[in-house]
């Protein structure tokens, strides 16, 4: 008998914060079963990844995903981890989600980006949209940001911004964008906008090109295969997002044809293997005989 309990497997290998998703997913039981939804947002080595996700008793239940490996499609194939990509993902996710669900005529989300916090209050029940309709009201998803650290500026609340921007209602403040002074407690929209729209590569960019030239052309090798330029980011952001919002659906997944060329060789049988170390023994005496002829 051992009074030492173990901790759950996702517990000990430090990718569930227990505390955290016991708060995102258990309801009021007056509610009969009605799920929480979650805004899951993770960071791969080269993408982002956006699901809205709700759980039952056997597992979570994803209801759609977007990732950054799509942003191709709309027209941007570099920085695919960045804040702004980030922000597009959100948007992306956001707006197939609510065309899934038939909201997204009615919840168009915010076309003019300039990095405020929208919100609207009726009675004592705050919604994070523009405009909540009568009949209808807005989605709510609540965000996941699983075991990351919410520091200020994190690439996280970029992929909430955007789907926020997208048209759904998720509890928010402007405390932890970029732009928040903690000490003053002031927020600067237009530096958090700036960081939307690529600004900070931008800049980081033209400051490159000017010290460094030969590490700017390795660095930003891809942006110049490109010709992608630092003053041309903010129109490519605009471009991506407006495409964004013509067409969110998924794209059409390809049937996948194996590779039937490569055959495996066959086994060597006993008296096969027997006859090859037998003829190798041969080889060598026949070797070792000329020698001794020599």
């Amino acid at each position: 008998f051992k009074r030492y309990q173990v901790k759950f497997r996702r517990r000990r290998e430090g990718k569930t914060d227990y505390r955290q998703r016991k708060r995102l997913c258990c309801q009021a039981k007056n509610k009969y079963q009605s799920p929480k939804y979650r805004l899951v947002v993770r960071f791969t080595n080269k993408q982002v990844i956006c699901q809205i996700a709700y759980s039952l008793i056997d597992g979570d239940r994803i209801l759609t995903s977007a990732s950054s490996n799509e942003l191709p499609r709309y027209g941007l194939s570099v920085g695919l981890k960045n804040y702004a990509a980030a922000y597009c993902t959100g948007l992306l996710c956001a707006r197939r989600l609510l065309q899934k669900v038939g909201l997204d005529d009615v919840y168009e989300g915010n076309d003019e980006v300039d990095g405020n916090v929208v919100s609207t209050t009726i009675g004592k029940t705050t919604y994070y949209v523009d405009e909540v309709d009568e009949d209808k009201r807005p989605f709510r998803a609540l965000l996941d940001v699983g075991v990351k650290t919410t520091s200020t500026g994190c690439r996280i609340f970029g992929a909430l911004k955007g789907a926020a921007d997208g048209g759904l209602d998720i509890p928010h403040s402007e405390k932890r964008f970029p732009g928040y002074d903690r000490d003053s407690k002031e927020y600067d929209a237009d530096m958090h906008r700036e960081r939307i729209f690529g600004g900070h590569v931008g800049e980081y960019m033209e400051y490159l090109e000017e010290e460094d030239n030969t590490k700017y052309q390795q660095q930003f090798a891809s942006y110049l295969e490109e010709d992608i330029e630092a003053d041309g980011l903010e129109e490519l952001y605009e471009s991506v997002h407006e495409k964004i919002r013509e067409d969110p659906s998924a794209s059409e997944k390809k049937a996948f044809s194996p590779d039937k060329s490569f055959k495996r060789t066959a086994k060597l049988t006993l008296e096969e293997r027997k006859a090859r170390v037998q003829a190798k023994k041969d080889a060598k005496n026949a070797e070792l005989e000329a020698e001794d002829d020599e």
